[in-house]
């Protein structure tokens, strides 16, 4: 699959790499994800981010591209990290390198669609149902997968396991026609 990141989000990119000392790699989920993999048409401001390697590295990226910075200024966009999310435990083994070739220092790991769904599961705004949505309709997404990795990766670790629990079973039952995987 040919990873294409729109502008101005390949010009605001471009700077941050140029602004990086040394490699910094960033774990990536949200609207930007999905309008890079799957083209969301909506748009979005920020790279949510839930973490970032090394871990000495997260405050300077946010200074240089984080709220507040010139270059978010500059171009009305920024990486956010996001300090609480639940999502699958080994979801950094599927992450989906979207960094362009030519980028020297960062590297940016995107959420495999189905980690990113389960992402959505706790808050389950209209947003996150909406995107669900959207990834079903792609159809990059398997609900035999979807519930696999939250029984095994995600369940075990919920503060509220029933609620996310009934959440993903209304999903499931919403998005899913019958009959489809």
């Amino acid at each position: 699959m040919a990873i294409t990141i729109a502008e101005p989000w390949l010009s605001f990119l471009r700077e941050v790499d140029g602004a990086l000392a040394k490699p910094v790699e960033v774990h990536c989920l949200g609207g930007f994800v999905l309008s890079v993999l799957w083209g969301l048409p909506r748009p979005t401001g920020d790279v949510d981010v839930v973490e970032v390697a090394p871990k000495a590295s997260a405050n300077g990226l946010l200074a240089i591209a984080g709220a507040g910075s010139d270059l978010s200024a500059r171009y009305h966009l920024q990486f956010h990290l996001v300090t609480v999310a639940e999502y699958p435990e080994n979801y950094a083994s599927r992450l989906v390198d979207i960094s362009p070739p030519e980028f020297r220092h960062l590297r940016l790991g995107a959420f495999e669609a189905h980690d990113l769904a389960l992402a959505k599961l706790s808050r389950n705004s209209q947003r996150d149902r909406e995107d669900v949505a959207f990834l079903v309709e792609r159809g990059v997404l398997d609900k035999r997968i979807l519930q696999k990795r939250f029984d095994e990766e995600l369940q075990p670790y919920l503060l509220n396991p029933e609620r996310e629990t009934t959440t993903l079973e209304l999903w499931i039952d919403e998005f899913f026609p019958v009959g489809n995987p």
